[in-house]
């Protein structure tokens, strides 16, 4: 359904900091920047890219918004930790498991340096 996700960015340099580090957390490698200074990180078949805003206005985060990643539990606490070490918030609740509607699912939520709301996500099957 989906072909890849992206958000924007005031900072790409600290935009690469921040999600080097929490790609590597999980797994993942660095991203690149192309031609026109956007970052991708490409892993497990998915595109991710971060982006100054082609209209050349001030990037801003989409409340209500969220990126969720698909990663292990153990993965989903190296993300957590990689991003608050890179200037990363952490918000809601602490990493853990959270339960309802009928699903059991490891979540942890952070918001990266530009305010956008990101999740990693393990649904947990008994």
């Amino acid at each position: 359904m989906f072909s890849h996700m992206m958000v924007g960015s005031n900072d790409i340099a600290r935009s690469k900091k921040f999600y080097d580090a929490t790609f590597a957390a999980m797994g993942g490698k660095p991203g690149f920047e192309d031609p026109k200074g956007r970052l991708i990180y490409m892993h497990n078949g998915s595109m991710f890219l971060v982006t100054p805003p082609i209209d050349g206005n001030p990037a801003t985060h989409g409340n209500g918004s969220t990126v969720g990643f698909a990663m292990s539990p153990e993965h989903a606490n190296a993300w957590h930790q990689a991003g608050v070490d890179n200037g990363g918030v952490a918000i809601e609740d602490a990493p853990g498991i959270r339960e309802g509607g009928g699903m059991k699912m490891y979540l942890a939520y952070l918001r990266d340096p530009d305010g956008n709301k990101l999740c990693a996500l393990h649904r947990v099957t008994d």
